[in-house]
């Protein structure tokens, strides 16, 4: 292709001046999907098993296995694969400003910091610390990490609906990704009490708030990364997946279902 036929393409394009007009220009770009083909209700996940499972459950078609941010639809309810870490959060949540969904579950994995907490746990946190620094470029430092309480709720009752027991409190969220050796760090984590720890929920909170979407998560603790024997290795990750990750998955599709049945608001704010 010569150069004037390039410059002529490319001259073609409408510049994209405002937040909404690259979102959803970049919300395609990154899922492959096209914006009016999104549910209102977004389940976000770190794994693509996640996806493909809720793909099979509902005898769907995985969409973008070749993006960045493979998804699958199912009736209202979409779920992202929106990769590891906070500024990945950011990022999806930023693109789903585009779309404005009614509703954001986020179905993540966490390290336990308490002795009683075991693996297979769930936790179900009112709040995060940011320790990522992604959020910071949203707001200052002083702003907590909170979920929707009405999100959260619905989280609850079908726990309780299952009988399945979860623990409540703080998740503590970082960019690092291998400290378990860092006794320091391990010494902090005990200091700010937080229950488990992650890489995006407070990324995900703080962003959510920002752009005026619902955000809820439902944390599965995979490993106990305060002590050298519960530190995940892939054998034990592989276990633990094929223990208990359908039924993380089943729980959050449910807890959807009941706000999208229920036709409540979860809205922790009237934006």
């Amino acid at each position: 292709m010569n150069k004037n036929i390039v410059y002529s393409v490319f001259s073609s394009f409408t510049p994209m001046k405002t937040k909404k007009e690259i979102v959803k220009d970049w919300i395609t770009r990154y899922t492959g999907v096209e914006i009016e083909s999104f549910g209102e209700f977004i389940l976000l996940t770190n794994f693509q098993k996640y996806v493909e499972e809720f793909a099979n459950h509902n005898g769907v078609e995985v969409s973008g296995k070749e993006k960045n941010m493979p998804s699958a639809t199912f009736e209202n309810i979409t779920i992202i694969n929106f990769g590891m870490g906070s500024p990945n959060a950011a990022t999806v949540m930023d693109l789903l400003f585009s779309i404005k969904p009614k509703a954001v579950l986020f179905l993540g994995k966490c390290g336990g910091l308490k002795k009683r907490i075991n693996i297979g746990d769930f936790v179900l946190p009112i709040g995060a610390i940011r320790g990522e620094g992604t959020s910071n470029d949203y707001f200052p430092i002083e702003v907590p990490a909170m979920p929707s309480f009405s999100l959260q709720r619905a989280i609850s009752s079908a726990l309780k609906y299952q009988k399945i027991d979860y623990w409540t409190g703080t998740v503590f969220t970082t960019n690092r990704r291998v400290w378990e050796f860092d006794n320091k760090f391990k010494n902090y984590l005990k200091k700010v009490r937080a229950y488990s720890i992650d890489m995006e929920t407070a990324t995900l909170f703080t962003v959510g708030f920002h752009n005026r979407i619902p955000i809820g998560a439902l944390l599965l603790v995979t490993d106990q990364p305060m002590i050298p024997d519960g530190v995940k290795t892939h054998v034990k990750d592989d276990v633990n997946s094929n223990l208990f990750d359908k039924k993380h998955l089943l729980i959050g599709i449910e807890s959807l279902k009941q706000i999208i049945n229920n036709e409540d608001t979860v809205r922790h704010l009237k934006f």
